[in-house]
């Protein structure tokens, strides 16, 4: 029989709904805090950042959430994404496993990110918003809102960590041509920024801070400015669960079902976004999904950080959540992979790690980058960094079927496309990228910190 690659489905096949995982966890949603008084969050809290629309969605306990028409008309632009089968990659590994991966980097933008982009700068127009703020670190979600808030007429400021805005220019051309504003974080356009400035001048900036910068921007423009946030919090995972429910049906047309299922995570949006779903099927059809979260052995928040109560961005004006954290000082090394560099995790995902639900695991630069090139020599298709760390650990499962004699299906979520990325490749195939261990000690500093930081609880 010939063998099928790509398993499509109609634009009919677009989901309707978005998963609220909140609904079916055993783990219950852990209140957020005000920065400023250290009391519990209320909507108007929110409201400061966020319209009303996504503030409802933050705390929904609803499973399922009805997506406008409006958003599914724009996600026809590039929704349903493929599920591929990587029979290059498997027959270059000699494996038993099926390899299948859901691939995000056919959007516009080249990224996951649009499917929150979009309802994110929906939602702020009909709330009678005019203008945006936001942070980003590889550039995949300010490219993605960028294009969004095009869409709906809404101006952008873009707020790119500094080691990101040298390392990757053409993602800035991109959020450019979009129609926005760019800044390298931290910047001398905030009171937070010009303070990061004065103590290092060369500071490579990190997601911390650029989130900083940006909430600063939105929260003293009197309402006339809304922020605009790629991850971590829960509206944002919810609306990524699109990637999950497409798979689900791919899945089922491939006539296989996955025993582990693996995604990048830097704050855990396309992590969530295609395990939450599975994670479902886990809770309430009986199935023994493993899912399997990567992240850098460099900013490893979940392998070795602290789960407790943190401020979301450096400078302490972002909602204090639960969640595993580095600690909110914490400057991460400046890897490749700048949409991992955070110091903490969304509060819904570290919840499910700490009750056992979620695996998680930490690995070093050169092997993602090492892994992403073979991808690449194998399948055709040059990933993002980030998504290079799913790579990595779908190879290294698929080794471990080999060795064992197990025919294991494998599903991961290929985040995002690398091209705008080449300089780093570049410097990989030139020998110039190093490994970054976070040091043990530091976690004994995290430790000491813990006391302050959970006195909101």
């Amino acid at each position: 029989m010939e063998q099928q690659t790509k398993y499509l489905l109609n634009e009919s096949d677009i989901p309707h709904f978005w998963y609220n995982i909140n609904a079916d966890s055993p783990v219950k949603p852990a209140p957020a805090y005000n920065p400023q008084t250290g009391k519990l969050a209320t909507p108007d809290d929110f409201s400061v950042l966020f319209p009303m629309g996504l503030i409802e969605q933050e705390v929904s306990m609803e499973r399922f959430i009805e997506i406008p028409e409006e958003v599914r008309e724009a996600y026809k632009l590039y929704r349903p994404t493929p599920l591929i089968r990587a029979r290059r990659l498997e027959k270059f590994l000699d494996t038993p496993a099926h390899i299948y991966f859901k691939y995000e980097g056919v959007s516009p933008s080249g990224s996951h990110k649009t499917n929150t982009a979009i309802p994110q700068a929906f939602y702020n127009k009909i709330a009678g918003t005019k203008a945006m703020t936001t942070e980003t670190g590889a550039g995949q979600w300010g490219s993605a809102l960028a294009m969004a808030c095009q869409f709906y007429d809404l101006d952008l400021e873009v707020y790119m960590v500094r080691v990101s805005y040298d390392q990757k220019p053409y993602r800035r051309f991109l959020m450019e041509t979009y129609g926005s504003k760019v800044f390298a974080s931290p910047s001398p356009e905030t009171n937070f920024g010009r303070k990061v400035l004065a103590e290092d001048p060369n500071s490579a900036g990190s997601l911390g801070i650029a989130i900083s910068e940006a909430v600063e921007v939105a929260a003293f423009s009197n309402g006339t400015k809304k922020y605009g946030l790629g991850s971590v919090l829960h509206h944002v995972l919810l609306h990524q669960s699109v990637i999950g429910e497409e798979a689900l049906k791919q899945m089922d047309l491939a006539g296989e079902y996955p025993d582990v299922v693996i995604g990048c995570v830097g704050g855990g949006s396309n992590f969530a976004g295609i395990a939450f779903p599975f994670l479902r099927e886990n809770l309430k059809g009986g199935q023994r999904t493993r899912l399997l979260a990567i992240e850098p052995d460099a900013t490893p928040s979940l392998t070795k950080g602290i789960y407790a109560y943190d401020f979301g961005d450096s400078a302490g004006m972002a909602p204090i959540v639960k969640m595993f954290t580095l600690g909110h000082d914490f400057m991460p090394p400046a890897i490749h992979a700048g949409g991992l560099r955070y110091h903490g995790m969304a509060p819904t995902l570290s919840g499910l790690v700490d009750a056992g639900l979620i695996e998680a695991k930490s690995v070093p630069q050169t092997r993602v980058f090492q892994a992403a090139v073979q991808f690449a020599r194998t399948e055709g298709i040059l990933p993002a960094p980030e998504s290079a760390h799913a790579i990595l650990a779908a190879m290294d499962e698929a080794m471990i079927a080999k060795a064992t004699g197990e025919k294991k299906t494998i599903l991961f979520n290929l985040s995002g496309h690398g091209h705008f990325d080449l300089a780093s490749y570049n410097k990989y195939l030139t020998g110039q990228i190093e490994d970054y261990i976070y040091p043990q000690e530091e976690v004994a500093k995290i430790s000491q910190n813990i006391p302050q930081i959970v006195e909101y609880a």
